[in-house]
Order: structure tokens, then sequence, then C-alpha cells
């Protein structure tokens, strides 16, 4: 059985352009997101799924220099992305990860991937379409799931919300069969992820107080402990609303 964590990611964000290449301690973003999850003791295969499009060429040389794989695929329809991505290299089990996560944590991430192959979910996620389940900060998403199960999406997902952001299709079609995995404290009021400049700011903050200190090896764990040390950090990007889904 072979497990592989597919990025999906591309320089045409529209509230943050190229914020997959924003510096970060002298490595841009998705280079983090890279040596993070290869420090994750269950995944295969790290594969960097963008477009074909000339600017993401960029991301492609950034895979190359990672050692990790890539595809190329469409830029809208990121479903068939990670669909021919899964595919191309045989994975069983797919780990759905977005570039916007440059604190993603791989001893989140291994946990949860061994509570869904130790299971008989459909799909087992910290994060997920129904928010009142989300327990962790926003920012270490993760969504596991089979090749068969992404493979059924692929062929039957036809409204453009569930071509368009991968999973929606899943949660729509299989919601009985669905796992939430969840921390013993709620934290999801808490925003760690990358979508604005603001956003940026506060990770910014983060890996400037902790990546040399823990040299770039931490996670929930050591930014929770440096929020609640720092709680008016957390107003920095307080009034950013997520993007919907539809």
């Amino acid at each position: 059985m072979k497990t592989g964590a597919i990025v999906q990611t591309r320089m045409g964000s529209t509230r943050l352009p190229g914020k997959v290449m924003l510096d970060l301690c002298g490595k841009p973003v998705i280079e983090h997101v890279i040596d993070r999850l290869k420090l994750s003791k269950l995944l295969d295969e790290i594969i960097i799924a963008t477009t074909a499009l000339e600017m993401d060429k960029v991301i492609v040389e950034q895979a190359k220099k990672n050692g990790v794989k890539w595809f190329c695929g469409s830029e809208d329809d990121v479903l068939s992305r990670y669909y021919y991505a899964a595919k191309e290299n045989d994975l069983d089990t797919v780990i759905r990860i977005t570039s916007d996560c440059p604190l993603i944590d791989p001893v989140l991430l291994d946990k949860v991937v061994e509570f869904y192959t130790s299971n008989n979910y459909i799909l087992v996620t910290n994060a997920g379409n129904d928010l009142t389940q989300r327990t962790f900060p926003r920012g270490l998403d993760v969504e596991v799931f089979s090749f068969k199960v992404l493979e059924d999406a692929f062929y039957n997902a036809t409204k453009s919300h569930q071509r368009e952001h991968v999973t929606p299709y899943m949660y729509e079609s299989y919601e009985k069969d669905i796992y939430y995995f969840k921390n013993d404290t709620d934290y999801s009021n808490l925003r760690w992820t990358l979508d604005t400049s603001e956003d940026f700011e506060l990770i910014s903050i983060i890996y400037d107080k902790l990546y040399d200190r823990y040299d770039g090896k931490f996670g929930f764990e050591e930014v929770l402990e440096f929020i609640k040390l720092n709680p008016e950090l957390c107003k920095i990007n307080a009034n950013v609303e997520q993007k919907k889904l539809v």
C-alpha cells in the first residue's frame, strides 16, 4: 500500500499572489511545507501538484530542488489534478495538503493517517466541510482518503465547487462515513493559514521566533505555547474571513 501527500499549489492566488514563494527565514513557503512533510514517518511520496501555466514553472523547479515529485494539471479542475497525480504515482492512500499551510504539523498528520489506516472510514480529517467539527487551528488541515474514493469523485463530481476544492463531493456523498479527528481542546478560533498579508505577518513572526530555536522542527504544540504567551498576536489576522467553498 502506497501513501502519498499531494500538495496543491499555484502562483495565482487571488488574495495574495505568489504567496507560496514568499520568504520565511531564508526559504520560500513551499519549501517549508515540503520540509515539514518530509518529517512524516508514514509518507511514501510527496507530490507537488501545480498547473501547466508558465508562471507555475517556478513551483516545479522548487519540487526538483527539494527532491520530490511534481505534477502539472488543470488550473481550475483541481480534482482532476489530484486524480491524475495520484494515478501517475500509483497511490493507494491520498493525503490532501494545501500549500497555504507552512505550519503543517507532521506529527499530527501521522496521527490522522494512523487513525485512517486503523479504522474503516471513507475519509478522515481534522478540518472538513462541517465547521462545527473543527478543533484544530486553520492551517493544520489534513484530509486522508483512498484512491478509489478519489476516482469516484473524479468521475461523478459535476458541480464547480466539487471540482475546484477536491473533496466536497466526498463530504456530500459519504457524510456518514467521515470521521472528524479532534483535539481535546477546541482551538478552531486560531488562524494559522496563509491567504492574506495579515496571515503572512503572523506566520512570519512565528517563524522568526521558533524556526532557529527548534531547527525548523516545531509543530502545533510549540506554536500554541508561543501564541498563549503572546495572545496579542492573534489580533493581526483576527478579521480575515475564510473564502467560501461555493
